[in-house]
């Protein structure tokens, strides 16, 4: 197993080109990033602010758009320098009992995005086709191959994909503000900056948290490492650069779609007296009242490219997390169904058991839950980037990292007190409740923010530990031992399956090779026929009897040839039948044929192979 970041597309992307084309090979990673940026949950807090405040939060758009712009910047530099992810280096540079934690918190915020996602793909479906939401919310399981569709496809094409399903988006705005016909006058007046209060606050922590996903940070620095680059000083230096490009380029297109949400919101509604649009269906409903049917349409078209392309980057980013802070590799379908099924499950529950709508609620109640997760992959990436040991003539500039600490401690304090005024609000209105807020919420928030200064003074006072990143550990898996050619082993009983399947032929031979004549061979079939299953060994059907004489023939054959063999029968369950032949028969070497069925047949029929490797602690040579 290969312990690169994203192993299956790493290094895919070749940038040894001239001119306008070298440019182009390093754009891409930067626009898989930005649809997080755009995604169902920004629209929610984006039509929330503009519909209350009018144009009075674009500035907090602006600054969430400078704060991402210099973050994933950050990011993408760690991932060209040290080829390493985020999650990788924090696996490095901290202890495993604070890797565990930091893992679950990034998960949470993995599924608060694909919650997003979810509804947001839900309402646009049904606002064009009138399709009930636990519908929408059911269907969505079904787009879960997608992402593995277009990885086996390679890189460029799964971008293309996000990249078309963003113009989508933009054209869409681009027609509604047409519609809408915003005054301009006012939008200006909107970078001013004013002062956040109550609702104003958890407004813009909410889009803080949808416009800096904590997330793509993870996504960013292992996205890059898909170019093949020069690992000259001049070769890095100029992956910087183009990555810095691709990534100016694609969040300010976010920022414009950000920005045209909010300003559609203020035009539609605001100035029109609607002061609490907080769902996106009633959104487009008064879309619909006030300007007709063609901006609605637009709106549901964009919800949907949205939530789609959001998808696919938020499972990208959970594969990140698990293999970085865990070490842990599971299948890529498994690893997308789990991630899906847990941002479905809350979503369906809101449906059932508060009505379809609250899931405006939700949506917010999700990007500000990313907001708060943000400091546990902020501080770490400032640190990386600070260390001249770790990065050498890349780390950042003493002006860089000042600003990235203030960037973080902003986000640190606004987090801090949206969670105490939350705390108070819910003490003050939870009634006889109020032990689960003491016993429960404190002691949790209390451990959180515990994590946070652990994560935020570790490395000053272990900065070797980050500093040996640059030395050892640089690959998830540990390094080469030392190896001495010690007693050749040799094979005495060798298990061969036989299944009849056509194969049979390649399977023995490549057996033979591994003991010669001094070993004995044990064939090994077992029958799995109904009757099989239930008889056992007093099964007497023909297939049976078949089964027995071409084993036999098989035997004929090698003993001419001065091979010794034996043969084993079993009956009912593969796996368990053969592993149950392993041990009883001394076999220490195992030669297998690979499934005549693949792909989807396996997830239906299981596999031999993998259920018998579990089980068993002898060598299992694969012929496939």
């Amino acid at each position: 197993m290969k312990s690169e970041s994203l192993s299956e597309v790493h290094s895919t992307v070749r940038t040894d080109k001239k001119g306008w084309r070298k440019v182009l090979a390093f754009l891409g990673p930067a626009y898989l990033v930005s649809v997080g940026y755009m995604d169902p949950g920004n629209w929610a807090t984006d039509i929330a602010g503009g519909s209350e405040f009018g144009y009075k939060l674009i500035w907090v758009l602006l600054m969430s758009n400078i704060m991402a712009l210099l973050l994933q910047s950050l990011s993408a530099r760690l991932g060209i320098v040290k080829g390493l992810d985020l999650a990788q280096a924090s696996k490095h540079a901290y202890p495993k009992w604070a890797n565990i934690p930091l893992y679950i918190l990034a998960e949470i915020a993995i599924a608060a995005c694909d919650l997003a996602e979810i509804v947001g793909m839900a309402i646009g479906l049904s606002l064009l086709f009138d399709l009930p939401l636990i519908w929408g919310v059911s269907i969505t399981a079904l787009d879960t191959f997608l992402l593995l569709f277009l990885l086996k496809k390679g890189m460029r094409i799964m971008e293309v994909f996000i990249i078309s399903l963003i113009f989508i988006i933009g054209v869409s705005f681009v027609i509604q503000m047409i519609v809408v016909a915003p005054v301009y006058g006012d939008v200006v007046k909107g970078f001013v900056p004013s002062d956040l209060g109550g609702n104003a606050l958890y407004l813009a922590i909410g889009i803080i948290g949808a416009t800096v996903m904590p997330h793509n940070l993870y996504l960013h620095s292992s996205l890059v490492q898909t170019r093949k680059i020069d690992r000259s000083f001049q070769g890095l230096k100029k992956a910087i650069k183009y990555n810095f490009i691709d990534t100016v380029i694609a969040l300010n297109m976010a920022f414009f779609v950000n920005a045209a949400i909010l300003i559609l919101a203020a035009a539609a509604f605001y100035t029109n007296g609607f002061y609490n649009v907080a769902e996106i269906q009633d959104a487009s409903i008064l879309l619909e009242n006030l300007f007709g049917s063609i901006a609605p349409t637009f709106f549901a078209i964009a919800l949907i490219a949205a939530g789609q392309s959001s998808t696919i980057t938020g499972t990208l980013a959970g594969q990140i997390v698990m293999e970085g802070h865990l070490n842990l590799r599971i299948q890529p379908w498994l690893r997308r169904l789990i991630t899906r099924l847990l941002a479905i499950a809350p979503a369906l529950f809101t449906i059932i058991y508060f009505g379809e709508e609250a899931l405006g609620s939700l949506l917010i109640l999700s990007q500000v839950v990313l907001s708060l997760q943000l400091g546990f992959a902020v501080i770490p990436l400032i640190h990386f980037n600070s260390s001249k040991k770790m990065m050498g003539e890349f780390a950042i500039k003493p002006w860089v990292k000042a600003l990235a600490w203030l960037i973080a401690g902003i986000i640190v304090y606004l987090n801090i007190t949206l969670v105490i005024d939350e705390i108070s609000s819910w003490a003050q209105n939870s009634g006889d409740n109020q032990i689960y807020i003491y016993t429960i919420v404190i002691p949790l928030a209390v451990a959180c923010l515990a994590l946070l200064v652990y994560v935020f003074i570790h490395p000053f006072l272990n900065r070797n530990k980050i500093e040996d990143i640059v030395e050892t550990n640089q690959l998830p898996h540990g390094q080469a031992e030392d190896f001495s050619e010690g007693k050749i082993i040799e094979y005495k009983h060798i298990g061969i399956t036989i299944d009849f399947s056509g194969n049979d032929q390649i399977i023995i031979q490549n057996a033979l090779k591994q003991g010669g004549k001094s070993a004995t061979y044990i064939f090994i079939h077992v029958v799995e026929s109904a009757a099989a299953r239930y008889l056992g060994k007093n099964t007497l059907d023909n297939e049976t009897q078949l089964d027995i004489d071409n084993l036999k023939q098989y035997q004929k054959t090698l003993e001419g040839l001065g091979y010794k063999t034996e043969q084993k029968i079993g009956f009912g369950s593969a796996p368990t039948e053969i592993v149950k032949i392993v041990k009883e028969s001394n076999i220490d070497m195992l030669v297998m044929g690979a499934h005549g069925h693949k792909g989807l047949k396996d997830l239906v029929f299981g596999t031999t192979l993998d259920a018998v490797r579990h089980k068993v602690s002898i060598p299992i040579l694969i012929i496939s």
